[in-house]
């Protein structure tokens, strides 16, 4: 049995976007789009603004980091699944070929930058995953205010000074069971948004296990308990 991971179209267009992303030198672009990220994090620049100057970057998951979040999705049978922050839509693909395998439903995620949503776009229908992708344009804090219930998966990805106001927003739409993966975990722990996730996750009364996992620039994986 094979997954859909492996399909011609979905490999393809994985394939391609990867190929893209290692031409690219990171912080060369970061620096050629006027963001030093070499420094204190969140740097002194809008959101949005952040977003338009870099719209050509592409940030994502590593490939070992989506096949991960491939497998958690599956062994839970995620249906409804929660994404901040798109990107050019690879950690997408992943997810959404994972539901697709778990029998159908819903990727939901979020891109700030527009021009960024519509090449994500075009990659889903292209991987043939489209049907299954709500893309929504606009600030995560408000594009994710309405969310169906239960949701069984949530990603965070995008600006990492707004994962902790992220999980907050989608918290009481979790199922006992559902998991919070966040990527990237290792950067800039010494900063106080970073401290702010970890004093919620730890609260007991919100309910969390987590386990770091060394994938990439580390995985959190949360597990929502009943």
């Amino acid at each position: 049995m094979t997954s859909t991971l492996e399909s011609d179209a979905v490999a393809a267009t994985l394939n391609r976007l990867f190929a893209d992303e290692e031409q690219q030198d990171l912080m060369a672009a970061f620096a050629n789009a006027g963001v030093d990220m070499r420094g204190d994090y969140p740097v002194d620049i809008d959101h949005a603004d952040l977003a338009e100057r870099t719209k050509d970057v592409i940030m994502s998951v590593s490939r070992e980091g989506g096949h991960l979040l491939y497998l958690l999705a599956r062994a839970i049978r995620a249906r409804t699944v929660v994404e901040f922050g798109t990107s050019f839509g690879i950690s997408t693909l992943f997810l959404a070929s994972a539901v697709r395998d778990n029998g159908g439903g819903q990727v939901i995620t979020t891109e700030l930058q527009a021009d960024k949503a519509r090449r994500a776009r075009a990659s889903f229908d292209a991987a043939g995953l489209g049907d299954l992708v709500d893309l929504r344009v606009g600030d995560a804090r408000e594009t994710l205010e309405d969310l169906p219930g239960p949701v069984d998966l949530v990603l965070l990805d995008g600006w990492l000074d707004l994962r902790a106001p992220i999980l907050k927003l989608v918290h009481p739409r979790l199922r006992p069971g559902a998991l919070v993966i966040v990527d990237d975990i290792d950067l800039y722990q010494d900063q106080a948004f970073n401290q702010e996730f970890s004093d919620f996750i730890k609260d007991p009364d919100n309910g969390y296990l987590s386990v770091r996992i060394p994938v990439h620039q580390g995985v959190q994986v949360c597990l929502k308990l009943g």
